[in-house]
């Protein structure tokens, strides 16, 4: 095994996951810690686990313990992976985690690379951008567990981190690998644990992964997998049967919205005027048991129809708010993250075997509702958008974070069954 990737979040797992199948490298997704005794067989092994919001304690645990375990692997090489909108508090969870990563592998120093420029996520001088916008000015400042208020990476990571930060700018990452390299040495003699990288291109990241060689561990977005992947090319073999191996096939589909991100909400308002949708009512959610027996009703209602019957809490900005002002904002995400866990149980039971779901958060959920223990990763529906498909059982899943794919991105995704 050649890479071990520690993923934050299950949408994020298979995000990195599509990256590396794409640039060439078997790789296998597992969720959350495998048992000591699992065998793998790939170039690499995402493990995903839903640590991004979660106590700081239980995510460095958890990292850690996955750490352990692709070092019983054999592994040469380790990436923590968050969000390319380095989605985190001010206490964390990226900065800790980090920590405890070095130290567990007893390094001084790593990089700090969310960029992913074929999705709109670009540093430039430290500063991170979503779709040409800063960070906090985007969306992602109305992010319902995670807003984004300050865009600049190097007071991000020094806020939640113990060490400080420094910056490599795109002048030296301009100038290639041997100049990124010289620039980690400066940064270390001046006691800097971490460097943020600047990437608004896909050379850059090119460049970046080629002097990251040399890291033991690396952390940032997916789209810097292209470049690291490239690093272990002579070993690689072909690909295409494995890519195969996770392709969907024709069978009852579902639809799952919880993300109220921007282009989630434009993906679903696109969708709606194709297919059956369902709105979630949150005081529903919260005081109804039978609420779900009506809507498992409803999307057997509608499960032989050309398009795939759609069940969403997304929300815009203004209505999201009322709704947290209402209810509360971690009452009403817990009442919708159980909604979809008890429905997406009560389907697989019907015989959906293809879950396309819409958000980080719902995506874990329903994830581990479905005892999906790992997967094979087949072709990418968007950039970092892979359908994937459950090795243990007979499920495929589209795992898309908020903000990922194109306004079609739903109707798209069905287009891969064989």
């Amino acid at each position: 095994m050649l890479l071990g990737v520690i993923a934050d979040d299950f949408t994020g797992a298979t995000d990195i996951a599509g990256f590396l199948v794409e640039n060439g490298m078997r790789t296998i997704q597992v969720n959350g810690i495998p048992a000591a005794n699992m065998e793998i067989n790939a170039d690499a092994v995402v493990v995903s686990l839903k640590s991004r919001s979660c106590p700081t304690i239980q995510a460095i645990e958890q990292s850690v313990a996955a750490l352990k375990w692709l070092q019983s692997q054999g592994c040469q090489q380790f990436y923590f992976k968050y969000c390319s909108t380095f989605d985190s508090t001010a206490e964390g969870n990226i900065g800790p985690v980090t920590d405890a990563l070095l130290d567990a592998l007893d390094e001084d120093f790593t990089i700090v690379c969310p960029a992913l420029p074929v999705n709109g996520r670009t540093v430039f001088n430290g500063h991170l951008f979503v779709l040409g916008q800063l960070l906090s000015e985007s969306g992602m400042r109305n992010h319902p567990v995670t807003p984004m208020t300050d865009s600049n990476l190097m007071n991000l990571m020094d806020a939640q981190s113990t060490g400080q930060t420094g910056l490599i700018d795109y002048q030296t990452i301009e100038q290639g690998a041997d100049s990124i390299i010289e620039k980690f040495s400066e940064l270390k003699v001046q006691g800097k644990r971490y460097a943020v990288v600047d990437a608004f291109k896909a050379e850059h990241l090119n460049e970046i992964g080629q002097a990251v060689n040399s890291l033991k561990l690396v952390t940032g977005g997916s789209g810097l997998a292209t470049g690291i992947a490239k690093n272990w090319a002579e070993h690689l073999q072909d690909q295409t049967k494995a890519k195969q191996a996770g392709y969907p096939a024709k069978a009852p589909t579902v639809v799952f919205s919880g993300s109220c991100s921007v282009m989630t909400n434009q993906q679903v308002e696109l969708y709606k005027a194709k297919a059956p949708f369902f709105a979630l009512d949150i005081e529903q959610c919260m005081g109804n048991e039978n609420y779900v027996n009506e809507i498992f009703d409803w999307v057997v209602s509608h499960s032989n129809e050309s398009l795939a019957p759609i069940v969403y809490a997304t929300a815009d900005a203004e209505k999201l708010q009322t709704i947290q002002q209402q209810y509360g904002a971690k009452k009403s995400s817990q009442a919708v993250e159980n909604l979809f866990s008890a429905l997406a149980i009560k389907l697989q039971d019907f015989g959906v075997r293809n879950f396309i779901v819409a958000g980080g958060e719902t995506s874990g959920v329903v994830t581990q509702s479905l005892k999906v223990d790992s997967f094979h990763i087949g072709p990418q529906i968007a950039p970092g958008v892979p359908w994937v498909k459950a090795i243990n059982k007979d499920l495929s899943l589209a795992l898309k974070s908020g903000n990922f794919g194109n306004e079609n991105f739903f109707t798209t995704a069905q287009e891969y069954f064989l």
